[in-house]
């Protein structure tokens, strides 16, 4: 059971840093320190992307699905929500340049906006 669990938090995880790389520009127009971190993550985001490479949670899921005694993804909220969304069928290394290309857009539209919100005067303080 525990290594069903971790493999779960895993997939979270994965979600997640998913969500952060594709959204994280955004957030850095609210918390501006975060662009560092975001820059990253983005960097790495596009690496595995454009190079067709595994990120290292994928290898890590599986060896805990293993141990938890499965070989793939038995049901949940896990593996009918967020399974399809981290691993796409049909996924082809097509399909990955293009999304690292709107991936790239969208962040170069972020970064734009963000460094036009940063040139903006700021009023005075009364």
């Amino acid at each position: 059971m525990i290594w069903r669990v971790l493999a779960d938090l895993v997939v979270a995880l994965h979600f997640a840093f998913i969500a952060f790389v594709t959204a994280g520009g955004f957030l850095a127009w609210r918390w501006r320190r975060l662009a560092l971190i975001h820059a990253i993550a983005l960097a790495w985001g596009l690496w595995i992307l454009a190079s067709g490479a595994i990120c290292p949670l994928t290898p890590l899921e599986n060896a805990l699905r293993h141990r938890a005694g499965g070989l793939g993804y038995e049901g949940g909220f896990m593996a009918r929500y967020l399974i399809p969304i981290i691993y796409p069928a049909g996924l082809t290394r097509g399909l990955q340049w293009t999304l690292g290309g709107a991936l790239a857009a969208l962040n170069i539209v972020a970064y734009g906006t963000l460094w036009r919100l940063a040139r903006r005067p700021r009023p005075p303080v009364p």
